[in-house]
């Protein structure tokens, strides 16, 4: 059975786009990435998913269940943590961590303190005198304290400071190994690439690529960085050329052999060639796109 699974699932404000005919498949237990810039779909995907907007036309499952007729008993399996969080001004932390549990029926004061121990989490505040950052961080405990089968992370990390970041995967990664399935929708391409096996690249509600982390990045180019003095004039499949001190970097998806004999015909003193990273792939697939 399948985590999340839709079907030609399609939102629509008006006449504006939000997602269309979304075919999306994530197993139970993935780490599955959903990649895209602002604006793409990724948060209207997740809020139909979740029951807070309706679709337009077609259908989705989580965990086996109608995101429709089901919606109560999904809830009940499902972690989620909005890219932005919203609570009651003046409440304390401790009373809101009390009140998200609640209203699962469940007591989560022991996987609640580990959480908090471990984000650095002073419960004895109020909300309103928090930073955005440990706002952040009591909506990670709403989300994680009753140990859900599924967790739907929006944009999680927006005002994390790096350590805490780490601290947040590293507990996210812990969860995952235990049989939680992971559905992180970022923009931040790193962490897609370090913390998930899977992805899919959306664009304009449309989704344009979906494989593993290791497939989409098999692509023709390289990510070719010379030191030295090269005439490159003559080759053709260069692309996002960047010069300065005395080195040139590019993408190259061109013939190796002339790449070769160019270099060849040069003064190097220093050469690596290397797989391009995500954020490069990402690019790649949006330009093919456009392109097609």
């Amino acid at each position: 059975m399948e985590a999340i699974k839709t079907n030609e699932l399609t939102k629509y404000y008006g006449k504006a786009r939000g997602i269309v005919s979304l075919n999306l498949s994530v197993e139970q237990g993935e780490s599955f990435g959903f990649i895209g810039p602002n604006g793409a779909g990724k948060s209207t995907t997740i809020r139909t998913l979740l029951g807070l907007i309706s679709p337009t036309s077609g259908s989705a499952q989580i965990l086996g269940k109608d995101i429709i007729k089901e919606k109560k008993a999904i809830l009940q399996d499902i972690g989620y943590l909005p890219s932005e969080a919203l609570f009651y001004p003046g409440m304390k932390v401790k009373d809101i961590l009390t009140l998200s549990a609640h209203m699962r029926k469940m007591d989560c004061t022991k996987e609640a303190r580990k959480l908090c121990e471990r984000l650095q989490l002073d419960t004895s505040r109020k909300i309103n005198e928090l930073s955005f950052g440990n706002r952040k961080k009591v909506a990670i405990v709403c989300a994680l304290q009753s140990t859900p089968k599924l967790l739907i992370l929006d944009e999680p990390t927006g005002g994390l400071d790096p350590l805490m970041q780490r601290e947040f995967f590293d507990i996210i990664r812990e969860r995952n190994h235990k049989g939680t399935t992971i559905f992180l929708s970022s923009h931040v391409l790193s962490e897609i690439q370090r913390n998930c096996t899977r992805a899919a690249i959306i664009r304009e509600g449309k989704m344009i690529a979906c494989n593993s982390i290791d497939a989409l990045a098999k692509t023709n180019a390289k990510r070719v960085t010379i030191h030295g003095n090269v005439p490159l004039s003559k080759l053709d499949g260069i692309r996002d050329r960047v010069d300065g001190g005395g080195s040139v970097s590019f993408l190259y998806s061109g013939d190796m052999d002339l790449l070769l004999q160019t270099l060849s015909a040069g003064h190097i003193t220093d050469l690596s060639v290397s797989e391009p990273d995500l954020e490069e792939i990402f690019l790649h697939y949006y330009e093919k796109n456009i392109q097609n």
